[in-house]
Order: C-alpha cells, then sequence, then structure tokens
C-alpha cells in the first residue's frame, strides 16, 4: 500500500533564468546484445558506457515488479558486475543508517499497473552504465523493444579533431564520452560513483573540455558553486560542497584556475572584474593556511603509480594561483597588488627550486611528475634547462615500457613538456602505444570511457573518469598545433605549431574561437612532404611556428595565390605572422 505523500518547503531563492545550458538527452543508443542468465536474469549490453537513462516496452499481469541493476562491467561468467557504480560506497563498504542498503547499486523497480504492455522510461533518475540487468520478465526482451538514452549539460561543440591513427581517434572518442559523461550541471570526477565536482579534476581536464565544448556558461556556473561552497579558513575538495575536506589546494584552486581558462580561451575579463576583490582575498585565506608558503598538506597526484609529495605538486598550484593573480592585477590596473603577486611567485618559486632542484632528491619520489613539473611550472633556471630534460628523458626511459606512471596533474604536465623541451614526436610514440600503461591499454581491454586508474579495474574502481583526458588537449595543442597566446587572451593572437610524427599521415583539426573557425590541417603527400592547411579568422591573426631543417624547402599560398613578398628568414626559419585568411604551406625536400 501506498503512504500518503509528505508535503515539503521549496528549496527558496529567487528564481532565475540560468546562463548555462540544460541537461537534455541528446543521442538515443541502440543495444547490441541481449543475453539470456538462469532465472529469468537478461543482460543487455549497451555497447558503450555512457550516462542517461533508458525506454524499455515491458509485458506482465498487475502488479508484477521488474527490476533493473546497472553496471560498467560483466563478470566472467556474464552476469552483471555493479561493484564499480555503487552509489556513495567508495572503495568500502557503506556506512549504514536508517534505510541504507548494505550495498548501494543503482536499482529501479517498476510495477505493472496493468495486464499486457507498457512503456517506461524513468524521468527522475538517471545511471551510468554499458550493461542493464533485468528481472521479473517472463521472456527476454527484444533490442528493438529498448532504447538507451544518452543525456547530459548540452554544451556546444567547440573542437574536432581526427587524424590517420585509428587508435588516436578512438582515445579522442573515449575522451570525449567520457567528458559528456560526467557534465550533468557539475563537471564531475565520475558518472556512477559520486558526481562530485571535484577541483583538481577541473584543474587536470579543463582546457581538455574547453578544446572540444564551449565551456563559457558551464564555467562561469562552476566558480559560482565554488564561491557558495567555499569556507573562510580552510579548503572544501568539491563544488557544490560535499563534506569532503582533505585534498587541499590543488583542489581548491580550481576555483581561480578555472576563471583563468576563461580569460586565456574566452577574454572573459569581465568575469576579472566581478571576482577581482573576492579572489585577492581567497589569496589571503591561502597565505593563512600555508603561511610559510610550501604546501604540506593535501592530496598530490592523484592516482600516480609511484609517490609524490604535496610539497612539490600542491606548492606548485600554489604558484600558478599567484601567477594567474599577478595578470588579473595587470589587468584590473592594481600595481601594487601586481608587485606583490609577483613576489609571491617568487618566493614560491624559489621554496620549490631550493626543495627539488638545487639538491638531488633521495626520496621515493614519481620523476617523471617531477621533473616535468618543474618544467611546467618554470621553476628550473634557463641556465640549467638541458640537465632537466636529460632528467625527464631518463624518467621517462625508466618509467613501465618506457611510459607514463603519472597521476592527473603529472600527465597534463608531462605530455606538455615532453612535447615542448623533449619532441612532440617522443610524446606520440607515448600517447600512440597500446602497452601498459596508457591509454591505448584501456581502448584495448574493451574500455568506451576513461578509467579512474592505468590498471584495468578489479571490480573497485570506476570505469568512467575523464582525469587523465589531458590527451585529448594534447591532440589540440600539438598535433594539430592550436594554441592561445597568454600575451593576447581570447584568440586575439594565437600560435600554430603543428607536429608531423613519423607514423602518422595526416591531422585535422579545428576549433571555433571567438573570433571564428580556426582550421589547422597537416597531411603528408610524399616521402619528407606535407601540405599544411590553415584558416585564420576575420580579426585575429596567427603565429605560425613550423618546424624546418636546411633539407627542406617551403612554398607559401594565400588561397590560390603563391605569396612573393616572404622574407627569408621566415621561408628558413618557418616562423610566420599571418593575419586573416586562407593558406597553404608545401613543405618539401630542396631540389
Amino acid at each position: 500500500s501506498w503512504t500518503p505523500a509528505i508535503i515539503g518547503k521549496g528549496p527558496g531563492g529567487n528564481l532565475q533564468k540560468a546562463f548555462f545550458p540544460p541537461v537534455q538527452v541528446t543521442k538515443t543508443i541502440t543495444p547490441v546484445s541481449v543475453n539470456t542468465l538462469e532465472n529469468d536474469v537478461y543482460i543487455v549490453d549497451m555497447g558503450v558506457n555512457f550516462t542517461g537513462t533508458y525506454r524499455i516496452k515491458l509485458s506482465g499481469k498487475i502488479g508484477d515488479t521488474i527490476k533493473f541493476r546497472f553496471g560498467e562491467r560483466i563478470y566472467d561468467d556474464g552476469s552483471l558486475n555493479p561493484m564499480t557504480t555503487v552509489i556513495g560506497q567508495i572503495k568500502r563498504k557503506g556506512v549504514g543508517g536508517p534505510g541504507a542498503p548494505e550495498i548501494a547499486w543503482q536499482t529501479d523497480s517498476y510495477v505493472m499497473g496493468k495486464n499486457g504492455t507498457a512503456w517506461f522510461e524513468p524521468e527522475f533518475t538517471y545511471h551510468v552504465y554499458r550493461y542493464m540487468e533485468i528481472k521479473g520478465l517472463k521472456k527476454a526482451p527484444k533490442i528493438s523493444d529498448i532504447e538507451g538514452l544518452s543525456l547530459h549539460t548540452n554544451v556546444g561543440n567547440a573542437g574536432d579533431f581526427s587524424s590517420s591513427s585509428d587508435l588516436l581517434n578512438k582515445i579522442q572518442e573515449i575522451s570525449e564520452r567520457s567528458f559528456l559523461t560526467n557534465l550533468v550541471s557539475v563537471q564531475s570526477d565520475c558518472a556512477a560513483r559520486e558526481k562530485f565536482g571535484y577541483g583538481g579534476d577541473l584543474n587536470a581536464t579543463s582546457e581538455s573540455y574547453i578544446n572540444n565544448y564551449d565551456m563559457r556558461g558551464i564555467y562561469r556556473k562552476t566558480v559560482y558553486d565554488w564561491i557558495d561552497a567555499m569556507k573562510d579558513s580552510s579548503f572544501v575538495d568539491t563544488a557544490p560542497f560535499a563534506g569532503v575536506q582533505y585534498c587541499g589546494i590543488s583542489w581548491e584552486s580550481a576555483y581561480l584556475t578555472t576563471q583563468y581558462y576563461l580569460y586565456l580561451y574566452y577574454n572573459d575579463t569581465d568575469f576579472v572584474k566581478e571576482l577581482y576583490e573576492e579572489n585577492k582575498k581567497w589569496m589571503d585565506k591561502v597565505a593563512s593556511i600555508h603561511p610559510e608558503g610550501m604546501v604540506n598538506k593535501g592530496l598530490s597526484d592523484h592516482e600516480s603509480l609511484e609517490p609524490v609529495p604535496v610539497q612539490l605538486t600542491g606548492t606548485a598550484h600554489y604558484l600558478q594561483c599567484a601567477e594567474i593573480m599577478e595578470i588579473f592585477a595587470k589587468e584590473m590596473g592594481d600595481k601594487a597588488s601586481e608587485k606583490k603577486y609577483n613576489s609571491l611567485a617568487k618566493k614560491l618559486r624559489g621554496l620549490i627550486k631550493a626543495k627539488f632542484w638545487d639538491k638531488p632528491v633521495t626520496d621515493k619520489i614519481n620523476r617523471q611528475t617531477l621533473f616535468s613539473t618543474l618544467l611546467y611550472h618554470n621553476i628550473v633556471p634557463h641556465n640549467q634547462l638541458e640537465a632537466a630534460k636529460d632528467s625527464l628523458q631518463k624518467a621517462l626511459k625508466n618509467g613501465p615500457n618506457g611510459h607514463l606512471n603519472t597521476g592527473i596533474f603529472g600527465t597534463k604536465y608531462a605530455l606538455e613538456t615532453i612535447s615542448k623541451h623533449l619532441s612532440p614526436e617522443t610524446a606520440f610514440e607515448v600517447v600512440n602505444s597500446r602497452e601498459f600503461p596508457g591509454w591505448g591499454f584501456m581502448v584495448d581491454n574493451g574500455a568506451t570511457t576513461i578509467w579512474e586508474t592505468w590498471k584495468e579495474s578489479d571490480g573497485v574502481f570506476s570505469n568512467n573518469h575523464p582525469m587523465f583526458g589531458s590527451v585529448s588537449e594534447w591532440f589540440y595543442r600539438w598535433l594539430g598545433g592550436i594554441q592561445p597566446d597568454p600575451e593576447h587572451p581570447g584568440f586575439k593572437k594565437f600560435i600554430l605549431s603543428p607536429s608531423t610524427p613519423d607514423g602518422l599521415d595526416y591531422v585535422n583539426t579545428k576549433y571555433n574561437s571567438p573570433y571564428g573557425t580556426i582550421v589547422s590541417n597537416w597531411k603528408k603527400t610524399a616521402a619528407n612532404t606535407y601540405k599544411y592547411s590553415v584558416e585564420v579568422p576575420k580579426g585575429s591573426s596567427a603565429k605560425v611556428r613550423l618546424s624546418l631543417d636546411n633539407s627542406q624547402h617551403l612554398e607559401v599560398y594565400k588561397g590560390k595565390e603563391i605569396l612573393g613578398s616572404i622574407p627569408d628568414t621566415a621561408l628558413t626559419t618557418g616562423n610566420f605572422e599571418l593575419k586573416e585568411g586562407s593558406y597553404t604551406f608545401i613543405v618539401s625536400p630542396k631540389i
């Protein structure tokens, strides 16, 4: 029997029009199979891991109960493995309490209200699943009677990446699916289990999201969430606040770094002005928590395969915040604060340098994260860069199978610093591998979204975590070569610096900047020959940086006409300044 509903109070506040996209069903997914197990248990395989609901045609009698459970994996016998998606029970058993289940599986129940058939579509929940278990039906449902309904915050597409490599395209595909399935009003760490807006995950992947989607509205909303969540004298880990407070500055600093990415990619100076005083207060709070400068508590390079001290990554994030505030102070014309934050950045850089560079580090530490962090944050003096590069090269070589063993921050830093200080070709070899650890290993082991760990899940770790998705940012920045210019935020001026590694025949990249669509496509047409096609939007300009050597010849066309008034230095160095228009570069061997 049903008990009467209890009338509750509304949330209060003033209803306002949303300035970010709504959550909507954007795709219908057709199952790939329905398998029958013992005792009339049916397993539906949707083919991919996704966020959403379902629509299903059910048959039965009045009062029949049909139960559904959901999971990302199945056991070897074909039965459902729901353990990577249990709600709230993160790597441990439930804490109990009134009405709390022993194991909080994702579960729905439907009670037939009439004899015969009925269509069921949940409207007040969503799940994350590839596999659906159904109990209570007398016969297996038909594939044609089941639809998966994929939903997410309906951000518009901003970028597009494709290449001649099936593996890279698959990595980009599972990255995009991970991004969207973790975007349901908040950018979450885990689509199924927690659904929390963790700041560390934002710090690791914000630029990947921005390269793929229009994040202006949802990231403004994210910053407001942090303002609502933060406390006066301590750090929180999530926004909205979910009661978690142990990760420290590398998580809460997403409040400020997200603002910076809105400034860098969209030139959102209005937001800088609106929150400037709030940001200064926040920096004062950070200083009160870490009065000596060195960060000594919190979570470090999450899911690194080797230890990483929080003094390294936490203090590096503090340094990043000081540098951001120096930029914002300059934007505001606040010279006193600009000087203050410049001094703070110098102090923090010196602390990191003294502890992690000036003398040998003898403690067990992930040296890939160590040297990539030092290089990414410009800790190493210019006259000592070669030594740092050699150390990074050795750390990479000593990694498992010559691959990355970094956590979520170290992975972002390593892809950038390997490309910048060693070579993009070296980074490509890492990304394009199918060995453990790596994205190719995930793909070859059935991943349709990015895993929480480099290792395959043992039934504990999530199969859908976007935090290792910084590889997608790398596709745009280093293979396509489209990079924002920090000196000219919002793509008024930008950088085009593509890489053409051996083993890759072409790359096509687009990005919808505030000025229009940037195109950066290259294709190898013969031995040591490639064509590079560029589109610079109206009102903007680009710095082109092509890697040339003395054996190569370069021709440049605007439209179909060859450019005749090009300085010899540009033709020999591959460095060009381009105004709006369409251009083609032909790089070939000298005859």
